[in-house]
């Protein structure tokens, strides 16, 4: 499975910058990284829909006020360490956590770490869902408890969740790599309850979860709210990221329906997260 980068170069950058996350993410486009003044947006190929970005391109192109130039690259999967060793930096959730690379020494290593090879993978902690996530899970009374990791990718929540005492985790992912990848990470930093499956929500184990934790997208959200209300008991809890602070408000609406109470919101920059608690059996 290749991978392509497109890489934007907006000017003004601000506020573009933002404006460009939004649009590619409602196309599809799962991870972005700012380099500069640059935005790099990544989509796996057979994902994109050339026609959807050429619609925003074009419009791009037509605005007075903005000067969009851009480039492609296209990451072939044997190529994919390369590309992120090259771009990887260590990942600091406040003083709690250091998320780095096995190439990082000592000095990079600070407080509670996980050492990941993220591969074909996202989810290095660079993205601000994943932070969001990460520096959220440390309020959580996770203890003992069963917990749902839904979008793996490379298995840092999955890994953060047994660190801090979970009993068990599956970790799913449509992706078959990921899912060899997050258990390879798991290894790597001496894990031994979390269960990797290759799927989605139908390959979920009929269990009733003390905590679910899904950093997808919001139309994928949207579609498996239902199925994590199934999955939680009364009290369980839902760590709900991967979308932008708009998107709050349509989310909120479906969950309450769902028997959701809405316990807290936590933004950076233009994402959010959602922590909700299941207030119905």
């Amino acid at each position: 499975m290749n991978y392509i980068e497109y890489q934007f170069y907006p000017v003004p950058f601000e506020p573009w910058n933002e404006i460009i996350v939004a649009c590619l993410a409602e196309i599809g486009f799962e991870s972005f990284m700012e380099e500069g003044q640059s935005v790099k947006a990544y989509i796996q190929s057979e994902l994109l829909e050339e026609d959807a970005l050429n619609h925003l391109l074009h419009n791009w192109s037509n605005i007075d006020a903005l000067e969009m130039k851009w480039n492609l690259e296209i990451i072939a999967q044997q190529n994919w360490n390369a590309k992120w060793e090259a771009d990887f930096v260590p990942v600091y959730i406040q003083d709690k956590l250091s998320i780095v690379a096995p190439f990082h020494d000592a000095s990079a290593r600070r407080n509670r770490v996980i050492e990941i090879e993220p591969k074909m993978s996202f989810g290095t902690g660079h993205h601000q869902t994943t932070f969001l996530v990460c520096q959220k899970m440390f309020d959580l009374e996770l203890k003992d408890k069963l917990v749902l990791d839904m979008g793996t990718g490379t298995g840092v929540l999955a890994i953060l969740s047994e660190q801090l005492g979970a009993h068990k985790i599956i970790a799913i992912d449509i992706e078959p790599w990921s899912i060899e990848n997050t258990m390879l990470n798991a290894a790597r930093n001496n894990c031994a309850a979390i269960e990797g499956i290759v799927g989605g929500v139908d390959e979920i184990p009929e269990l009733k979860y003390d905590f679910i934790l899904a950093n997808i997208n919001k139309n994928v959200l949207k579609a498996q709210l239902p199925r994590y209300a199934q999955l939680l008991p009364k009290d369980g809890h839902l760590l709900l990221s991967g979308f932008f602070k708009t998107d709050v408000n349509e989310l909120e609406e479906i969950a309450l329906e769902l028997g959701f109470t809405l316990f807290s919101i936590e933004e950076k920059e233009t994402w959010a997260l959602m922590h909700l608690i299941k207030s119905t059996l």
